[in-house]
């Protein structure tokens, strides 16, 4: 939206929204305020990416307070710079004119300088008898001192940003090394398995890996290599101490899934009768409590349970619990069938499992008794909701429907 516009050597440039607010900004900088000018320049450098600039831009700004004499920026002082086209080529490392107009654009337009146009359109000071300037022309400074504590603010969160990115980057890097030492020990060893198809969840991990750039993303895929570690871990030890672990009467049962499509087995009971299939599962220890997944992986997975928390969002587990008691009267569960859920795995894997069946709750004819199920395999030692998050997040992935006929 344009609120009018000003004459330039370069034609009318229209005046909007973004300049006129710059302008309130610099009309309010405070009386005896002051920052160096080097150090508001490093911040601007570090949140360039939430500011828009890129490298060119900020070799201009350089240039810009390179004309300005004084270290720093005051309230009180000329913080108006008027070098001409060729002085600030020179010192932005020789750039193009034309690419020096449109990153002197560019940092007006993000709010970062404040074009101070003369009556013909060129730049320059007029000074008093004692030699001080007394009128200036071109590009003023103040909006860095305005935002400086707002842009030490965005460097920071950057600087945060980039923090959470490596440390999450490092732990996929240990968590992956171990999945993969787990598996070549397990192969090695002849421990009995469909080792095939772990490695092919784990080879599609690591292809996402690659293209793998936001936090989220990768927050993501550390999560999938812990489950694929933790049923590594469980096919290892059912392996060392069969007497002590809880198993089906089937031994050549599956425990990885590779595709959404076999993932959907973990969301509805009915299809493991189908074509004769056997269910993948993830084993409990029998006597030993489910240990509940980050309340994070759970919300990525059953995002939709969200609009039922406390304002319409989900912070804790008790606001996930609070939820899941709403979700499962709409759904039309008894309360005593979600009290012996709760009973049998515990409240917070309850919510969570109420979170999966509200997810699909399209694809499951009876809810209530689909819970039921569920509660009967857990006390069984046969459920761990690791398939289930698994099989949503892989939908959420790869942006398909799981449909149960």
């Amino acid at each position: 939206m344009q609120t009018g516009s000003v004459t330039t050597p370069f034609g009318r440039r229209p005046m909007t929204l973004a300049l006129v607010k710059t302008q309130f900004r610099t009309a309010e900088i405070k009386q005896g305020k002051s920052v160096d000018k080097w150090k508001v320049y490093r911040d601007a450098c570090d949140a360039r990416s939430l500011l828009g600039l890129r490298d060119r831009a900020l070799a201009v700004l350089n240039a810009l307070l390179s004309f300005y004499p004084e270290t720093e920026l005051k309230e009180d002082g000329n913080l108006i710079v008027f070098p001409s086209n060729a002085q600030l080529v020179a010192r932005a490392n020789g750039i193009a004119g034309t690419t020096l107009r449109e990153n002197l654009a560019v940092l007006v337009e993000a709010g970062i300088i404040q074009r101070n146009d003369s009556p013909n359109g060129k730049r320059y000071a007029r000074k008093d008898s004692d030699g001080t300037i007394e009128t200036a022309y071109g590009f003023s400074l103040a909006p860095l001192l305005a935002r400086s504590e707002e842009l030490a603010l965005l460097a920071q969160r950057v600087v945060e940003a980039n923090r959470n990115l490596k440390i999450t980057r490092e732990r996929i890097t240990i968590a992956r090394r171990d999945v993969r030492k787990l598996i070549s020990a397990a192969v090695e060893d002849g421990v009995p398995g469909d080792w095939g198809k772990v490695e092919d969840v784990y080879i599609a991990a690591m292809s996402r890996l690659r293209r793998a750039k936001t936090l989220e993303e990768l927050t993501g895929i550390l999560d999938e290599l812990g489950l694929i570690r933790e049923e590594v871990i469980n096919l290892l030890e059912s392996h060392v101490n069969p007497e002590e672990s809880v198993t089906n009467d089937s031994g050549s049962r599956q425990h990885i899934q590779n595709s959404t499509t076999e993932s959907i087995n973990e969301l509805e009971p009915s299809s493991e009768k189908e074509q004769g299939a056997k269910s993948s599962k993830f084993y409990e220890r029998s006597g030993e409590p489910i240990k509940p997944f980050p309340l994070g992986m759970v919300l990525r997975a059953c995002p939709e349970i969200s609009a039922y928390g406390p304002g319409g969002s989900i912070g804790s587990w008790r606001d996930l619990m609070t939820a899941a008691v709403v979700v499962r009267s709409m759904l039309g569960v008894s309360p005593s069938a979600y009290q012996d859920a709760c009973e049998a795995m515990g409240p917070e894997n309850a919510a969570a499992a109420m979170a999966a069946i509200l997810e699909r709750a399209g694809h499951i004819n009876n809810a209530g008794g689909y819970l039921r199920d569920l509660t009967s395999r857990a006390r069984r030692g046969e459920f761990s909701l690791g398939p289930m998050l698994m099989a949503l997040l892989r939908g959420k992935e790869s942006g398909t429907t799981l449909a149960v006929s």
